[in-house]
């Protein structure tokens, strides 16, 4: 569940509000995002994955809230934590080769599998 956003790193240039699927952002003219309807989150990790500032922290546990502090967060350096995990931070090519979301898009591009041939009657 996302939990919080960084003030100190968010440039408020609202990509984590785009990259939602679930609309838990809600844009603040001039001002960084605010996490909006957090219960809506579904954990899917795309705000904080999208974030170019590693400003996003979501927790694994997506059942609730964890009360997480940004202090606890930023001594554990989980910032942008889950951007290095899949490869996507600058200087973590290394853990590329573990994201394998293309092949959700690989398997959209494939035709359908043929049905169940239809008996005559």
């Amino acid at each position: 569940m996302i939990e919080l956003i960084s003030a100190e790193r968010c440039t408020g240039c609202n990509i984590c509000v785009r990259a939602c699927p679930v609309n838990v952002f809600d844009t603040v003219p001039g001002a960084m995002p605010v996490i909006a309807r957090q219960a809506d989150c579904q954990s899917c990790f795309m705000c904080e994955l999208w974030c170019p500032e590693d400003a996003l922290y979501v927790a694994p546990e997506p059942d609730g809230p964890t009360g997480i502090t940004l202090a606890e967060v930023t001594a554990r350096g989980l910032l942008g934590s889950y951007r290095r995990a899949i490869g996507w931070a600058p200087g973590s090519g290394a853990g590329r080769g573990a994201d394998l979301s293309f092949q959700l898009l690989a398997a959209e591009a494939r035709p359908a599998p043929p049905g169940p041939a239809s008996s005559a009657t």
